[in-house]
C-alpha cells in the first residue's frame, strides 16, 4: 500500500494545478516522431531484456488482461504492450508511446516512482482521475549497477478486481533482473578478464589492454596510481600503454612472447614520498591461443616495504644497543677505579692537573652514559588500542608474503579487544610472531590465530602447522644473539619478550618437531 503521505501530496498538487478530477488526463508533453525514435534507439538494448524479462515473468499470470509500461528516466512513454483490450483503452485516454507521465496528467505511479526513487502501487481511488479508479497501476525503476543513473521505470496497469499484492513484487524482480542483465551484457568481456586476474593476482589497479596495447579499461585506483608520477602524461582509455613509463615494456614484452610477468617490483618517488609496487602482467588467450587481451595489476606494497625497513633498523638498533651496553658496562668498571684513585692521590698531583684529569674522566662517564642510554627500549606511548584492528593491519602488510608463500590464514577476533599499550610496539610484536611462523612455512601451510578472554586477560594464540623446534632450541629461543636461522641475529623474539614484559604480559611458546609452533601472548584488558 502506497504511503499515505505521498498520496495526499500528489492529491493536493492536482488540486493546485486547476486539475478537474471528473475530466480525461490531458497529455501536457509529448516526444516529437523524430525524438522517440532517438529515444527507442538509444533505449534499444534495454526494451529487448525488458520484453524478454518480462514474458519470462508474467507468462505465469495469462489469465490477467493486463499492459506493461516502459519509460525513459524522465517518464516518456517507449512502449506500451500486453492485453489488447488494455492497451487500448489506455491510448484512448492519452496513455501511448511519447507521451509523459508527468504530475500535470494527474497522479500516477510512474510520476510518483521517478519522483521518490521507489516502487510505487496504485489502485482504485488512490488515482485523482475518476476515470481511473476501476484500475490498479505498479510501477518499479530501474537503474545502472554500473554508475547508479536512474534509467527509466517499468509498471503494468490492470483493473482493480485482478489486483494482487504479489503483481508488485513480480515487477521489483523484473526490474532487478534487466538491471542485472544490462550489466551483464555490457561487461561480459571484462568480467571474464577481471576473473582471471583475481585468480592470478591480488593487485588493486587494474589496466586492461587489447592485442595492439591500447587501453581498455583502467580502475580507478590505477589512475591514482599513475597520477603520482609528474613525468606521466594523462592516460585514459584509447592511450598506448607502451607509452606508460617503468610497465610499458612488460605489456610490450607479454604480448611479444605470451609471457606472464608476476611480483616485478616498481617504485614510483611522488612530491612526498616514494611508492612501491608489485606489477603483475598476465597475457589472455582466446580459445585459438591468440592474445585477445593483456592485464596488469598493481599492488602498493609501500607499507610493507617501511615495515621491513623499520625491522632491519630495529635489528640494527638491538645490535647496536646491545654492543653498546656491554662496552660501556667494560669501560665504567675501570673508570671507577681510575677515578677512585685519582681522588685518593689528590694532595700529590698539581691542581692544575688534578682538575683537567677529573673534567676528562668526567666526560668518558658522560660518553659512557650516553652508550647505556642507546642500549633501552624507549619511552613507552601508552594508550587504549584495539588488539584485534592492529592485528589486522600487520596482517594487511604481510598478506602479499603469505600468498606468495602459499599459506593460508585464519583469524577468528572479535572485533574489540582493548588494551593499554604503544600501539608501534604491539605491532611489532605480532609482526616477529608472524613472521617466524612464516618462516616455519617454508612449504605452505596454514597460520590459525584465536582470540581467547579469561577474567581480565586477554590470550592471542598462533598456532602454525610449520616444522616445530626440538626443547633444546624452544629453551634457548629470546636470548640474544640466538637464531636457528644463519642469516638472523635473534633480536626479534628478544625484542618480543621485553615489550610484553613493558605491557605486563608474557610470552608462551609450545613447539613440537614436523607438528608446529605455537606461540601465546597473554596481555591484561583494559577495564570497563
Amino acid at each position: 500500500m502506497i504511503d499515505q503521505t505521498i498520496l495526499i501530496e500528489s492529491h493536493n498538487r492536482c488540486r493546485s494545478l486547476g486539475i478537474e478530477p471528473d475530466s480525461l488526463p490531458v497529455v501536457r508533453n509529448r516526444y516529437t516522431t523524430d525524438e522517440l525514435n532517438a529515444q527507442l534507439d538509444r533505449y534499444k538494448e534495454v526494451l529487448e531484456i525488458a520484453y524478454y524479462v518480462v514474458d519470462k515473468f508474467f507468462a505465469m499470470v495469462t489469465d490477467i488482461p493486463f499492459n506493461i509500461l516502459i519509460t525513459d528516466n524522465e517518464g516518456f512513454i517507449l512502449a506500451c504492450e500486453g492485453d489488447e483490450i488494455a492497451v487500448n483503452r489506455m491510448r484512448q485516454l492519452g496513455v501511448t508511446e511519447g507521451v509523459q507521465m508527468s504530475e500535470e496528467m494527474g497522479t500516477s505511479s510512474v510520476h510518483l516512482s521517478l519522483k521518490h526513487r521507489m516502487p510505487i502501487h496504485l489502485e482504485g481511488k488512490d488515482h485523482y482521475h475518476s476515470v481511473l479508479h476501476g484500475l490498479a497501476c505498479g510501477t518499479a525503476p530501474f537503474y545502472s549497477q554500473e554508475t547508479g543513473l536512474l534509467l527509466g521505470t517499468i509498471s503494468f496497469m490492470t483493473e482493480v478486481e485482478y489486483s494482487y499484492s504479489y503483481l508488485l513484487a513480480m515487477l521489483c524482480t523484473v526490474a532487478d533482473s534487466v538491471e542485472r542483465e544490462l550489466l551483464l551484457r555490457k561487461h561480459n568481456t571484462q568480467l571474464q578478464i577481471l576473473n582471471q586476474v583475481l585468480l592470478d593476482t591480488n593487485g588493486f589497479g587494474v589496466i586492461v589492454t587489447d592485442d595492439k596495447g591500447i587501453i581498455m579499461e583502467m580502475n580507478e585506483r590505477s589512475l591514482i596510481i599513475l597520477s603520482f608520477v609528474r613525468k606521466q602524461k594523462s592516460f585514459r582509455a584509447g592511450s598506448s600503454v607502451m607509452e606508460l613509463e617503468g610497465i610499458g615494456p612488460f605489456f610490450e614484452r607479454a604480448l611479444k612472447h605470451g609471457q606472464s610477468y608476476i611480483g616485478e617490483e616498481w617504485s614510483l618517488r611522488s612530491q612526498h614520498a616514494t611508492h612501491t609496487y608489485m606489477l603483475d602482467v598476465v597475457p589472455v588467450f582466446d580459445p585459438e591461443g591468440r592474445i585477445i587481451r593483456v592485464v596488469g595489476s598493481l599492488r602498493d606494497i609501500s607499507e610493507m616495504k617501511r615495515h621491513e625497513e623499520q625491522l632491519r633498523n630495529a635489528e640494527k638498533l638491538g645490535v647496536a644497543g646491545q654492543l653498546a651496553v656491554n662496552i660501556a658496562h667494560e669501560i665504567r668498571n675501570p673508570m671507577t677505579t681510575l677515578k677512585g684513585m685519582l681522588q685518593l692521590s689528590r694532595s700529590s698531583i698539581q691542581p692544575g692537573h688534578y682538575k683537567l684529569m677529573m673534567t676528562e674522566v668526567d666526560r668518558i662517564n658522560a660518553i659512557v652514559s650516553e652508550f647505556m642510554i642507546l642500549g633501552r627500549p624507549q619511552a613507552d606511548k601508552f594508550a587504549v588500542e584495539s588488539c584485534g584492528a592492529l592485528l589486522q593491519e600487520v596482517l594487511g602488510v604481510l598478506e602479499l608474503q603469505f600468498a606468495m608463500n602459499g599459506i593460508r590464514i585464519h583469524a577468528d577476533l572479535a572485533a574489540e579487544l582493548p588494551v593499554l599499550g604503544d600501539r608501534n610496539q604491539l605491532k611489532q610484536v605480532f609482526f616477529n610472531v608472524l613472521k617466524n611462523a612464516l618462516e616455519a612455512l617454508p612449504f605452505g601451510g596454514t597460520i590459525d590465530i584465536t582470540a581467547e578472554i579469561r577474567e581480565d586477560v586477554l590470550r592471542l594464540r598462533f598456532r602454525d602447522n610449520g616444522i616445530g623446534m626440538p626443547a633444546e632450541v624452544l629453551g634457548q629461543l629470546g636470548q640474544p644473539f640466538y637464531s636457528t636461522r644463519k642469516d638472523a641475529n635473534g633480536l626479534g623474539l628478544m625484542m618480543v619478550h621485553k615489550i610484553m614484559k613493558s605491557h605486563g604480559g608474557s610470552v608462551d611458546i609450545h613447539s613440537e618437531v614436523n607438528e608446529g609452533t605455537t606461540v601465546v601472548l597473554t596481555l591484561p584488558l583494559v577495564q570497563a
